[in-house]
């Protein structure tokens, strides 16, 4: 039976060229357009552009297409800075003028957070724009591929439309540091194709292992901080309970505006680390734990209480089920979630916010990642009992996550 509102397929097929008219980017930045209603999704185009396209796919519901050139360009298109643009799969929107990319991303958050999270759009604050939109990855993974047309191995990116690797010589939005370093694996590259080589420029002041995670964008990290900062500040905590804390940044960085801390850390390297780190700034108000955020919130007992701010950067897929719902039991004043998946991060917090235990003070989105789909977000989740101006944002679809 056909879905209902979905407009049955016309007759289209692979290799078949349209016009269309753009109307909406999605999270991921497909552009939005349709053939006699039904949805077809091309990349590398904008809001209000007409362009020709060749279908690649057509499912049941939907269809993709490639790009083939643009008929009516909108005035916010821009060219490219790299030559590798549309091949490579690391970049969406490096055609798209920056203002733009900063438009375009808080739509898609405000978009999700209404869908997927049932919250008030208006929770979403302007993006907080990079200063530096290329040059400012820190870290970047370059995979190598036999090309048996070359008859070469291929050293760069994954394309955005398979699996295969693109041959690049150097990357744009890269620190500069990370193209030398790419250019020494260019001339003595990986003895064969299937190897990954990690690039990385470290972080002045911080001890970080090989594998260990940090931000990889120096240049807007200061911004990040202060966004925290300010939540906590406006919370009025007193103890800080970083999870998943790598090694330390957070907890570290905010040491000086709670009594105490404590970073909870899987990853035995990165918590050695990270007590390097506090030593070497004298942040003696707090420890480091190794261990699972999930073992220590069961056995945290009243340590996470009145007063209490834990602060959650998961992995990309979110926070586990078994740690929100510790969250919920425990109580904490505020919860901070860092997260850089804003459809994770809405599903994370609509579970935290049910039956009105949190309510949802703020998100802040910060472009940590220019030219790409990618956006950091820190929202700041208020125990019901505890919230204080600024007043909670209620769910648009309910009045459940009011005060009361």
């Amino acid at each position: 039976m056909q879905a209902p509102n979905v407009p049955a397929a016309p007759a289209l097929r692979t290799g078949q060229r349209c016009v269309v008219r753009i109307e909406d980017i999605a999270f991921g930045g497909e552009g939005v357009g349709r053939v006699d209603g039904f949805v077809v999704f091309v990349p590398f185009v904008l809001v209000g552009e007409t362009v020709e396209l060749e279908l690649t796919e057509v499912k049941k519901n939907f269809a993709r297409g490639r790009l083939v050139r643009v008929v009516e360009a909108s005035p916010e298109r821009v060219a490219p800075r790299c030559r590798y643009f549309g091949d490579c799969g690391g970049c969406q929107y490096q055609h798209v003028a920056y203002a733009a990319q900063l438009r375009i991303k808080h739509q898609q958050v405000a978009s999700l957070f209404q869908r997927l999270g049932g919250f008030d759009p208006a929770v979403v604050a302007p993006v907080v724009p990079c200063p530096q939109p290329y040059g400012y990855r820190n870290r970047i993974m370059v995979r190598s591929q036999w090309d048996k047309f070359r008859q070469a191995l291929n050293l760069g990116f994954v394309r955005h439309d398979n699996r295969l690797v693109v041959d690049v010589e150097e990357c744009p939005i890269a620190e500069p540091a990370l193209n030398a370093q790419l250019r020494q694996v260019r001339a003595q590259p990986p003895p064969k194709g299937g190897l990954k080589v990690v690039l990385r420029a470290a972080p002045e002041g911080w001890e970080v292992p090989p594998d260990s995670f940090f931000q990889n964008n120096f240049f807007l990290l200061p911004r990040l901080v202060e966004v925290t900062r300010e939540f906590l500040r406006r919370a009025g905590t007193r103890h800080l309970v970083d999870a998943y804390c790598g090694v330390g940044f957070f907890a570290l960085e905010l040491a000086d505006a709670v009594e105490r801390y404590v970073g909870i850390e899987y990853d035995q390297r990165a918590i050695t680390a990270a007590r390097h780190n506090a030593a070497a700034r004298g942040r003696v108000n707090g420890e480091f734990i190794a261990g699972r955020t999930e073992d220590w919130l069961s056995g945290a007992g009243e340590t996470v209480a009145a007063g209490t701010t834990v602060l959650v950067d998961p992995p990309r897929k979110g926070c586990s089920p078994r740690v929100l719902e510790l969250l919920r039991q425990m109580r904490p004043a505020q919860v901070i979630l860092v997260s850089c998946h804003p459809a994770t991060l809405a599903r994370d917090l609509n579970a935290l916010g049910r039956e009105g235990v949190f309510d949802l003070v703020s998100v802040v989105p910060l472009d940590m990642f220019p030219q790409t789909q990618h956006i950091e977000c820190v929202a700041d989740a208020r125990l019901r009992a505890a919230t204080a101006a600024p007043a909670p944002v209620k769910r648009a679809d309910s009045p459940a996550l009011s005060n009361v």
